[in-house]
């Protein structure tokens, strides 16, 4: 027999439902994590937040792109034309400024990655503070955010949703 983590918790709900279950119902919320991430409001001026602030770059970055495609293809056209050292100084300066373009990529794909997880992490927490608010006024037992399967009526996906999105 396995003894994954879902078996744990299905045996820890089990458990808590036995318990509960002569003194009243036991009351579970499930919230889609991804879900919040996707559609509150906060969730979406964080995206448009990050790309307002590296759209200047990723189009910097695009035009460099065009660019040395260009002088590639210029390159490729000349070559059977061109002196073997000249062919030779411009592959090498080519080489040199994809090298370039690459380091720009990659340092454009950090910070952007940086701070999409600190975006994310505020609308995390705000997320957080939300379900504790509606655990605690609406009396849940237990709210999971990772299930395998859940239904509609334990879901309280949108109603977190809703009071993220009326900045509660």
């Amino acid at each position: 027999m396995m003894h994954t983590p879902q078996r744990w918790l299905l045996a820890l709900v089990l458990a808590i439902g036995a318990s509960a279950a002569t003194a009243q119902e036991l009351k579970i919320g499930y919230v889609n994590g991804e879900r919040v991430l996707r559609e509150s409001l906060p969730a979406k001026a964080a995206q448009a937040k990050l790309e307002a602030e590296f759209k200047k770059r990723e189009t910097e970055l695009n035009d460099f792109g065009n660019k040395l495609r260009s002088l590639a293809e210029k390159l490729e056209k000349d070559s059977p034309m061109l002196a073997e050292s000249e062919r030779t100084r411009r592959q090498r300066e080519l080489a040199e400024q994809q090298r370039e373009f690459e380091r720009r990529r990659r340092e454009l794909l950090e910070d952007l990655n940086q701070r999409k997880n600190e975006e994310l992490s505020r609308v995390t927490e705000a997320a957080s503070k939300v379900i504790k608010q509606i655990f605690e006024q609406e009396k849940y037992d237990l709210i999971l955010q990772e299930v395998v399967f859940a239904g509609p009526r334990v879901d309280i996906t949108k109603k977190v949703i809703d009071a993220l999105n009326a900045g509660k």
